[in-house]
């Protein structure tokens, strides 16, 4: 060891996955504070990984010069979650290449179609629970599945779109479990990416027609760095990456309205204009578990803070850590909208959904989307639709990823 170099704190023990299991989001968390140290390595999986948390510590991982994603994410998520070929796994130009055709979709005119579309669809979801007992997040799988059809501008009717709520839903519930849930999760996804693989060899053909602006043309004709059209595989694990986080939303939209029953001063504060709906959607964002960590494989040996990372070595950043991090939030266990109002809007110290720039880094696309969603969803629950909950478990586990409030917000609507 080189005099410039000094060990990280090393967690004893053959293995901590089981650890990983039972703490879920806390895992990096409790480490930090036994070690009193944001960079530490523990053993997941039997592979030596580097666990880090913290503004300085985002900047370091979204370093693209020092990590890459081509491998770094486990087989079963790329097997469940993130499908294999995706813009999440890829680097450089290759990244930037692929990344740009989604953000080429976040364009005020598509942002306010999907809030066109969501409010259509809570009315009309609404509608159909009159006077009943119902819970939010099922709800608003079915809402957001209808609205991803729609919006990607895949040909099916509503019954048709039902029919795809489960299938998308299990690629995230279901991605970190094991034993059954997680063979669902997989045969889901074969199951989505079989049939989009045809979409995208049909609309080719041109025996489907579709909206030339819609984003499924824009990925079934999307040409890569080399000039030619994705292969129909990858072009529908990236529509996938469309459809599955906008379902995945349901989360947040279940923690929103959480947020509203257990925080209703706040809900004052927002109708005195005290805040935006957007400061109380991102403090819902940056106060309930979403994604637990971001992954990345060291890309070169290299020395940070007299810390050595060598090639190769799996690293994880700790979303929900950094997104709770006292050093960075006051009060960071109390949920106070009015925090973003003064937020600069560094992209290293909120991360809910990964750090990083838009375009020359990782982080993801889809926030543009998060937000236009939430905020119509927030409105419509506050001033469009009436309801009271009822006595429930609203209690929600840090260990079950995605977590949820156990009784998933149940509301009776009037």
């Amino acid at each position: 060891m080189s005099s410039e170099e000094i060990s990280m704190p090393k967690e004893k023990g053959i293995d901590h996955t089981l650890q990983l299991l039972k703490e879920g989001y806390t895992f990096i968390q409790n480490r930090k504070n036994k070690y009193e140290s944001r960079i530490f390595e523990t053993k997941l999986l039997g592979e030596k990984v580097i666990c880090m948390v913290g503004k300085e510590q985002a900047k370091l991982f979204y370093d693209n010069g020092k990590f890459e994603r081509k491998g770094a994410a486990p087989k079963r998520l790329q097997k469940t979650l993130l499908g294999e070929g995706g813009v999440q796994g890829l680097d450089e130009n290759r990244h930037h290449h692929r990344k740009a055709m989604f953000m080429s979709l976040m364009t005020r005119e598509m942002l306010k179609e999907i809030q066109e579309l969501t409010e259509a669809e809570w009315s009309q979801e609404i509608s159909r629970h009159s006077a009943e007992q119902v819970t939010v997040y099922d709800m608003a799988k079915h809402v957001l599945t209808r609205v991803a059809m729609q919006w990607t501008g895949i040909p099916l009717d509503r019954q048709e779109s039902e029919k795809w709520v489960d299938e998308l839903s299990a690629m995230f519930e279901n991605a970190s479990n094991v034993g059954p849930k997680h063979w669902k999760a997989r045969r889901s996804r074969s199951k989505a990416e079989k049939w989009l693989k045809q979409l995208i060899e049909d609309i080719r053909k041109e025996k489907i027609k579709v909206a030339k602006s819609s984003p499924i043309y824009q990925f079934a004709w999307h040409q890569g760095l080399d000039g030619n059209l994705l292969d129909k595989q990858t072009a529908a694990v990236e529509v996938l990456n469309l459809l599955r986080p906008i379902v995945a939303i349901s989360v947040y939209v279940d923690f929103t309205i959480l947020a509203v029953h257990q925080y209703p001063e706040q809900v004052d504060k927002l109708h005195q204009k005290e805040f935006s709906y957007e400061n109380f959607i991102q403090e819902v964002r940056r106060y309930y578990p979403f994604f637990p960590f971001a992954t990345a494989r060291v890309k070169q040996d290299f020395i940070w803070n007299d810390y050595p990372f060598k090639k190769g070595t799996l690293t994880l950043l700790d979303l929900y850590g950094t997104n709770h991090d006292p050093s960075l939030w006051e009060a960071p266990d109390q949920f106070n909208p009015s925090r973003f109002k003064e937020w600069e809007g560094s992209p290293f110290d909120f991360i809910p959904q990964g750090g990083g720039e838009y375009d020359i880094g990782h982080r993801c696309a889809g926030e543009f989307i998060t937000l236009a969603i939430l905020k119509v969803t927030l409105k419509f629950f506050l001033h469009d639709v009436s309801y009271h909950f009822p006595k429930q478990d609203l209690d929600y586990s840090m260990s079950e990823i995605p977590s949820l409030p156990e009784s998933k917000v149940t509301i009776i609507i009037a």
